[in-house]
C-alpha cells in the first residue's frame, strides 16, 4: 500500500532533475503520472534542456516501479500543448488528483535582455498556465505544488545586475510563484484543493552545475569550472552542505501530495539547509 495509490500526479519538467526525481517518488507512493517536457533548448538559457531520450527514460523508471507513465512533448509556455497534453493523460490514465508545476529555467550570465522574459514565461506563466490546463480534472482533495526557489525568500539570491537579465527573470519569477501559491490557495480552499509551494536551495540537478552557475559562485575566476564552485556552494546553506538532491524535494512533494498533509495550504515550504533563515525574522507571540 502507498500513500499514494489510485491517484494521477501531472509532472512539467519531468524529463530529468527534480522532475524526474518527484515522477520516481510519486510512483513509488502508487502514483501513475503524466510526464511532460519541452525536450527542446531555449536560446537565452546557456546550459542545455532535457531531451526526448531523457524523458522516455523517465517513463522507464516510472513503469519500473510498477506504475502506468503517459509521456509527452509538452511547452509550458504554450497553454494549448498544456491542455492537449494533460487531456490525453486524463484519458488514458482515468483521472487526475496531483499537479507538480515544476518547469524551470534560470539563464544567468551573459545572454540577451530577452532572457528576462524567458524566465518568467517558463518559470511563472508556465506554472500557472499548468494549473490553468489541469483546473478542471480536479475535485476535492487534489493537490497542486509549485516548484519555488529560496532565492526568491532572500533578497540578493539571483536579483544581482551582474547576473544578468536572466536573474532578474527568475527572482521575479519566482518571487510571482510565491504569491500565485498563496492567493490561489485561499482561492481553492472552499473546494478543498489543497496549493503549496516547495523552495529548493542548490540543488544537485543540471541547473546547478552549469557555466552561468558557477560564475555565479565564483566571480573572481574568468572560466570557473564544477570544481572551482564546489566549495563556493556550500556557503548559501548554515548546514554544512553544498547542496540537497533532488530526492530531498521529491520527499517533501510525497508529503504534500499525500493525505498526511490533507489540512496544509498554501504553504511555502523551504528544503534549504536553513539558507532563508539569516533573511527571514522570527516574531515572538504577544
Amino acid at each position: 500500500m502507498g500513500k499514494l495509490d489510485g491517484k494521477v500526479a501531472v509532472i512539467t519538467g519531468a524529463a530529468r532533475g527534480q522532475g524526474r526525481s518527484h515522477a520516481v517518488a510519486l510512483a513509488a507512493q502508487g502514483a501513475d503520472i503524466i510526464a511532460l517536457d519541452i525536450c527542446a533548448d531555449i536560446d537565452t538559457n546557456l546550459y542545455a534542456l532535457a531531451s526526448w531520450d531523457d524523458l522516455e527514460e523517465t517513463r522507464r523508471l516510472v513503469e519500473k516501479e510498477g506504475r502506468r507513465c503517459v509521456a509527452s512533448v509538452a511547452d509550458v509556455r504554450e497553454p494549448t500543448q498544456l491542455r492537449q497534453a494533460i487531456e490525453k493523460g486524463v484519458t488514458e490514465l482515468g483521472g487526475l488528483h496531483i499537479v507538480v508545476a515544476n518547469a524551470g529555467i534560470c539563464p544567468l550570465g551573459d545572454v540577451p535582455r530577452k532572457a528576462f522574459l524567458d524566465a518568467v514565461d517558463v518559470d511563472l506563466v508556465g506554472v500557472i498556465n499548468t494549473v490553468s490546463a489541469a483546473y478542471p480534472h480536479l475535485s476535492s482533495g487534489a493537490s497542486i505544488i509549485a516548484t519555488g526557489s529560496v532565492a526568491a525568500l532572500m533578497k540578493g539570491g539571483t536579483d544581482n545586475p551582474a547576473l544578468g537579465a536572466g536573474g532578474a527573470g527568475y527572482t521575479h519569477a519566482k518571487k510571482g510563484v510565491t504569491q500565485f501559491v498563496h492567493d490561489l490557495a485561499l482561492a481553492l480552499a472552499p473546494e478543498s484543493i489543497r496549493v503549496n509551494a516547495v523552495h529548493p536551495t542548490n540543488c544537485n540537478t543540471a541547473m546547478l552545475h552549469s557555466d552561468g552557475m558557477y560564475k555565479v559562485f565564483r566571480p573572481d575566476l574568468e572560466s570557473p569550472g564544477r570544481e572551482d564552485a564546489e566549495g563556493a556552494f556550500y556557503s548559501n546553506q548554515p548546514m554544512p552542505v553544498p547542496w540537497v538532491e533532488p530526492a530531498d524535494i521529491s520527499n517533501a512533494v510525497v508529503f504534500l501530495a499525500s493525505d498526511d498533509a490533507k489540512f496544509v495550504t498554501g504553504l511555502q515550504m523551504k528544503v534549504d539547509a536553513g539558507t532563508a533563515i539569516p533573511h527571514t525574522q522570527a516574531y515572538a507571540n504577544r
